[in-house]
């Protein structure tokens, strides 16, 4: 029988050896897409994804349970994100993994449609770097809220829950992130309506592509 999240959180803190690493790799995808799309490169992605890990394996026993265990990782995660970016204060443009391509299909920022031939393929990659790029140009608040509502697709109240704040904030973070982004990016529209995910309306506003168009670390 599959145990639950909160199963596998509870052994590991009752000091079963092996239940971090299951519940980490349940949900090891997504939470590297977060980091890597929060931190703009792979290599600091790597860093920033691995002091969320240590600090939530050492913080287990404080989770609280009045959240969603992937709800408290990908908390646990941003924040570590959010901490290098203002310890390093990361705002150069990186080069882009090869296996991002594998990460492009969910949320409005997103820029992959299957079927491509190598022109339009090639233009994808370019306007997903040149999402990347103006990403880095916003406070680091900004670009979180925008990362997990307009790439990951979570709602406005779900993202408000993993980055600890109020859904009016969230709103207010993301509407100005796209404010900032639409001079930046000319091949982008705002007039999209981001995609429904179940129990959440969809928005409009938030930034795609206008052109037809997840690999973590070892």
């Amino acid at each position: 029988m599959t145990r639950t999240d909160h199963d596998l959180l509870a052994a590991h803190v009752e000091g079963e050896a092996d239940a971090f690493g299951e519940l980490f790799a349940r949900h090891r995808d997504r939470l590297w897409a977060v980091a890597l799309r929060t931190m703009g490169n792979p290599e600091e992605a790597a860093d920033a994804l691995q002091d969320g890990l240590i600090s939530a394996f050492r913080r287990a026993g404080s989770f609280r349970g009045d959240a969603a265990v992937t709800t408290w990782l990908h908390r646990v995660v941003v924040n570590a994100c959010l901490d290098r970016i203002r310890a390093n204060k990361v705002r150069a443009a990186e080069s882009l993994p090869d296996d991002l391509e594998e990460y492009a299909g969910r949320g409005a920022l997103s820029t992959t449609e299957p079927d491509q031939g190598p022109d339009e393929a090639a233009l994808a990659s370019e306007t997903r770097a040149m999402v990347i790029n103006a990403l880095n140009t916003l406070p680091a608040e900004q670009r979180a809220a925008l990362v997990l509502v307009d790439m990951e697709g979570y709602g406005v109240a779900e993202a408000a829950e993993i980055l600890d704040c109020a859904v009016g904030t969230i709103k207010s973070r993301c509407a100005r992130g796209r404010a900032r982004l639409a001079p930046l990016l000319g091949v982008l529209r705002t007039d999209t309506v981001r995609p429904t995910t179940p129990g959440n309306p969809p928005e409009t506003g938030a930034v795609s592509s206008s052109h037809p168009p997840r690999g973590p670390p070892d």
